[in-house]
C-alpha cells in the first residue's frame, strides 16, 4: 500500500481507497481524495435522490482529461455488500437483455464508486421496487441545452417559460444546473405518459418563442437557441443526478437552485458552483431540490 492509499471504515463497511493523491481535475488541482471527501460530505442530500434508482456511471480513471467510459453493469470486482439490481435493458428491443445495475443506498457504496473515479452519476426518472419491479416515472424533466452562443443565461429565460406552463397546469417545479452548459427543470410526474406531456410543452413553447426555443434535435436549428430536450423522459434515458460532480476542467456540480437565482441570472458565472461552494450552500440552505 502506498502513502496515497488508505483503509477506512465507512459505517460498518471496510474499504481500501487507492491513489488518493491522483489529480482527477488537473487544472484545478482537485484530487481523487477530494472527490471522495466531497461525495462523503454531500451524501446526506445526495443519497435520497439515488434511492431505488439504477445508476449509470461515467468513469474517469485517469482524470477529466483522460479516456472515460459509461458503465451500466456493476463492476465484477465489487465488494459483496454492494447491492445490485438486474433489470431488463431499457434500450433492448428483444426484451431479454439485462443489466446488473448498482443501487446506491448507503454511504459506503457511494465512497466505493468515488474511489473508482465514477465522477458522474446518472439516473432515470423512475424507480424500482424491492424485488426489481420497475415503477411508473415519478419525475418529469425538461433538459435545457443551449446552442452556442446561447448559454445558461438563455436557459434561465426558457426555464421561466416552462415554469409558467407548469404553473398553469397546477404543477410545481424546481430547477438545477446541469453542472455543464445547461440546466434542468423538474416536477413530480403530472401524467402517466410524461414523455408525451413534456413533448407537448416543448412544442408549444417552441411555437410561441421561435427565436429562443427549439423542440427538435436538428443541430442546424439550434445555434443561439435553447433546445428543450423532452426525450429525457424516455425510460431508456438518464439524467445527471442532483449534487453529482461533472467532468469539466473544474469540479463543477449539478446544483439545485432557487427560482430567484434563475430570474436573477445575468452571466454564466452566476450559476456555476464547485464542490466546495455546493457544500457551503447545503450547509446554509439544506436541499433545495424538490422544494
Amino acid at each position: 500500500m502506498t502513502s496515497s492509499d488508505a483503509t477506512v471504515r465507512v459505517e460498518d463497511r471496510v474499504l481500501k481507497l487507492t491513489n488518493l493523491d491522483k489529480l482527477l481535475y488537473p487544472e484545478f488541482g482537485f484530487t481523487k481524495g477530494e472527490v471522495i471527501d466531497y461525495y462523503t460530505r454531500i451524501a446526506p442530500v445526495l443519497l435520497p435522490h439515488l434511492k431505488d434508482r439504477p445508476v449509470t456511471l461515467k468513469r474517469y480513471p485517469n482524470g477529466v482529461d483522460g479516456k472515460w467510459f459509461f458503465e451500466k453493469n456493476a463492476p465484477e470486482h465489487r465488494p459483496e455488500w454492494v447491492r445490485t439490481m438486474r433489470l431488463e435493458s431499457p434500450g433492448s428491443s428483444k426484451g431479454n437483455e439485462t443489466v446488473n445495475y448498482v443501487m446506491v443506498d448507503e454511504l459506503a457504496t457511494l465512497v466505493w464508486l468515488a474511489n473508482l473515479a465514477a465522477l458522474e452519476l446518472h439516473v432515470p426518472q423512475w424507480t424500482v421496487g424491492p424485488r426489481g419491479g420497475k415503477r411508473d416515472p415519478d419525475l418529469l424533466v425538461f433538459d435545457l441545452d443551449p446552442g452556442a452562443p446561447a448559454t445558461i443565461v438563455e436557459c434561465c429565460r426558457v426555464a421561466e417559460q416552462v415554469r409558467m406552463v407548469l404553473d398553469d397546469d397546477g404543477v410545481d417545479s424546481w430547477a438545477k444546473t446541469s453542472g455543464n452548459k445547461g440546466m434542468q427543470v423538474y416536477a413530480y410526474a403530472p401524467a402517466k405518459d410524461t414523455s408525451e406531456y413534456a413533448k407537448a410543452v416543448a412544442q408549444r413553447l417552441a411555437q410561441e418563442h421561435p427565436k429562443l426555443i427549439v423542440s427538435t434535435m436538428a443541430k442546424a436549428q439550434r445555434p443561439g437557441k435553447v433546445f428543450i430536450d423532452w426525450s429525457q423522459n424516455n425510460p431508456a434515458k438518464t439524467t445527471i443526478v442532483p449534487y453529482s460532480l461533472r467532468a469539466r476542467e473544474r469540479p463543477a456540480v449539478s446544483t439545485p437552485i432557487t427560482w430567484d437565482e434563475v430570474e436573477d441570472c445575468e452571466v454564466v458565472e452566476d450559476l456555476v458552483f464547485t464542490a466546495d461552494e455546493v457544500l457551503a450552500r447545503v450547509e446554509s440552505a439544506g436541499d433545495l431540490f424538490g422544494s
